[in-house]
């Protein structure tokens, strides 16, 4: 498996992991003013981007185990949506390797069920299951829309998402459809106890996929997070809001430095 990883800025490392049919090229004008504060290695999730997809990879720690060599001793993790799902994943399998977390549109268990409420139908993800068979372009096209619903800046935020969304080259298929699997089967509530890493939770008002509810339910599991919710946005904050969500993560991580990178 080939891992793309693209290195930035000066400061403590601090690993950005993308979510699902996106790649490392979508955080935009965000991460300029980020490589400030800290060092980025920004991911190409596999089977995402520049980066292959190994055979045989079905689940989240098999995808975490998979990103992990990418992973420098002590750095903070900064994980949206599916990758904040492989932060915490990673949290739990290499604790002492990390410093900190920065979960964003993050949810221990993205399908609501008859003991989790705050989660997407699963008829919604089915669809998206159902899509990627008949025409996979429009699926992921789809999917976008849904991420920027209920957000005061919607239009330009899909827009930006739409205009990044090849930058990198377009998803492996197997990655598409083992990734709506992941999301489907993970579920990381009865780790949230024992990961003790300082973690700050980023919610967004209106988030469709990982409603803030979610979010407020993961901060007060984990031992040592805190929880912001940014008003009037949906599922990408960083894009919609960035200097609120760049003012939070950056001092968030001042609090919790480490080393500067060499």
């Amino acid at each position: 498996m080939t891992l793309h990883v693209e290195i930035r800025g000066t400061g403590p490392d601090l690993v950005l992991l993308h979510g699902w049919a996106l790649h490392g090229g979508m955080w935009g004008p965000w991460l300029d003013e980020l490589a400030r504060h800290a060092r980025l290695h920004v991911l190409d999730l596999p089977g995402h981007g520049r980066s292959t997809w190994p055979a045989g990879l079905r689940d989240l720690a098999g995808l975490a185990r998979a990103v992990f060599a990418a992973v420098p001793q002590g750095a903070a993790l900064l994980g949206w949506s599916l990758g904040g799902m492989v932060a915490l994943e990673l949290a739990r399998q290499h604790s002492r390797h990390l410093r900190a977390l920065v979960l964003v549109g993050t949810t221990p268990k993205f399908l609501a069920g008859p003991d989790w409420d705050p989660g997407l139908r699963p008829a919604i993800l089915d669809g998206f299951s159902a899509g990627l068979a008949r025409d996979y372009r429009r699926t992921v096209q789809n999917f976008l829309a849904l991420q920027t619903r209920g957000d005061e800046r919607a239009l330009a935020t899909l827009r930006l998402l739409r205009a990044r969304l090849a930058m990198h080259g377009e998803p492996d298929r197997a990655a598409l459809a083992a990734g709506l699997g992941i999301l489907r089967e993970a579920d990381l509530r009865d780790s949230l106890p024992r990961i003790a890493l300082p973690t700050l939770v980023i919610a967004g008002e209106h988030d469709r996929l990982t409603p803030p509810e979610a979010g407020r339910a993961l901060a007060s599991a984990l031992p040592a997070a805190r929880f912001r919710l940014v008003e009037r946005c949906g599922h990408a904050p960083f894009l919609s809001h960035p200097a609120e969500v760049l003012g939070e993560v950056t001092g968030f991580l001042a609090r919790h430095p480490g080393e500067k990178a060499a």
